[in-house]
């Protein structure tokens, strides 16, 4: 059966344990190293330098010949001890993106873990002078530090928005169910969406503050919060109509992609997903207005959602204008189709990683492809980046 007619009419579940797949992945970059990749962003700065971020600290510059081994290191943080002694996987790099007008002014932007005490840092960096191939590490600077209490969900993922404002993905730092209940807390940073204003310097004389931020005026609130009520956010992206598209790793049984809206409160930890959280007692305020994500699914099918884009590439015309996301643990991916007022369509299960028993009937099945990101490479076609060190492109 071909690839349309599946996605059009949705015949393909996310739940068919024995589906075959409508894609398939090819890989790139194979002699690169690329442990732990996090992202490869593209500076719009006219050269379609393709840089990949590896969360230990690294940003690397792709080459353009895929079959080469030569990167250059843009930039490389990973002696700066990211990680805490016992290296929890959540922590390093986990963010990176260049300003919108990078090509005149040499700006990126970085989020990455700290120690000693445990934080998250959010900095401006400038290109070298000397050289376009080289961050100068020298012109850091810090513009956010959000304490931390625990190694996870600290989510980290950073992009701007059409808006021109940098926007920051930021988990409820806790392990497990909420315990300081922060994501509700709009007094704290952790659980939420920043929104910032990288261009000005009002604020502590670090960044600007929106005027439309929905806290703007700080009164019993933070104003850097744009949105709250999130757990553990892992991918973010605008789509072409400005949309804000964020996936939320759940908890016990759900997980979640909303749309992001200015001031909306997207229920963590009195709900998981749409559903009350059973180990949350007290009940939201009865005038809390919590947004439902555009979809969920449950832990039969995956246990970590890993966000994705729209996919506005031409290799595989059937799936433009799709949002092509997947599961961390699992290994799957899906393609979500969804109208203007968020109503899904169609999701349909493109593909399943291969899975390798090893050696020991005890130990549970080893997934070949983690996926991390998906990101869009400089033809505009789906990169896939897998945890396990690998560079994927979906094809047919």
């Amino acid at each position: 059966m071909k690839l349309a007619s599946l996605l059009t009419t949705g015949l393909l579940l996310a739940s068919s344990a024995f589906a075959e797949d409508l894609v398939k992945l090819t890989r790139v970059y194979e002699k690169v190293e690329t442990l732990f990749p996090i992202a490869v962003v593209i500076p719009a700065d006219g050269t379609q330098r393709e840089f990949l971020a590896l969360q230990r600290g690294q940003i690397l510059i792709l080459p353009k010949d895929e079959q080469s081994a030569e990167t250059k290191t843009f930039l490389d943080l990973s002696t700066r001890q990211m990680e805490a002694a016992n290296g929890k996987f959540e922590e390093g790099l986990n963010g990176l993106a260049f300003h919108p007008k990078f090509k005149d002014n040499g700006l990126f932007y970085l989020c990455y873990t700290q120690q000693k005490p445990k934080r998250l840092v959010v900095s401006e960096m400038k290109v070298s002078s000397a050289d376009p191939d080289k961050a100068d590490e020298s012109t850091e600077r810090v513009l956010l530090e959000i304490p931390l209490i625990n190694w996870n969900h600290h989510g980290g993922n950073i992009l701007f928005g059409p808006d021109g404002y940098l926007y920051i993905g930021v988990g409820d730092t806790s392990k497990r169910n909420d315990e300081q209940r922060m994501a509700q807390l709009n007094a704290v940073l952790v659980g939420k969406v920043l929104r910032i204003d990288v261009d000005s310097r009002e604020f502590h004389n670090a960044y600007g503050i929106p005027a439309d931020n929905p806290f703007a005026d700080g009164v019993n609130a933070q104003p850097q919060v744009y949105a709250y009520g999130i757990r553990n956010p892992w991918g973010m992206h605008f789509d072409e109509k400005g949309c804000l598209w964020l996936a939320d790793v759940g908890q016990d049984l759900w997980e979640e992609i909303n749309w992001i809206v200015k001031g909306g409160n997207y229920g963590w930890s009195f709900r998981e997903g749409s559903r009350p959280f059973p180990l949350r007692q007290d009940q939201a305020p009865a005038e809390a207005k919590l947004i439902d994500p555009i979809h969920e699914y449950h832990h039969g099918d995956g246990l970590s959602i890993t966000g994705g884009i729209i996919y506005n590439g031409k290799a595989l015309p059937d799936l433009q204008g799709a949002y092509v996301y997947g599961d961390f643990v699992l290994g799957k991916i899906w393609a979500l189709r969804a109208n203007d007022e968020g109503k899904v369509d169609s999701n349909s299960l493109l593909y399943t990683s291969p899975q390798t028993p090893g050696n020991d009937p005890k130990k549970k099945p080893t997934v070949l492809v983690k996926p991390t990101a998906f990101c869009a490479d400089a033809n505009g076609e789906m990169l896939v980046l897998d945890w396990n060190g690998a560079i994927y492109r979906l094809a047919k």
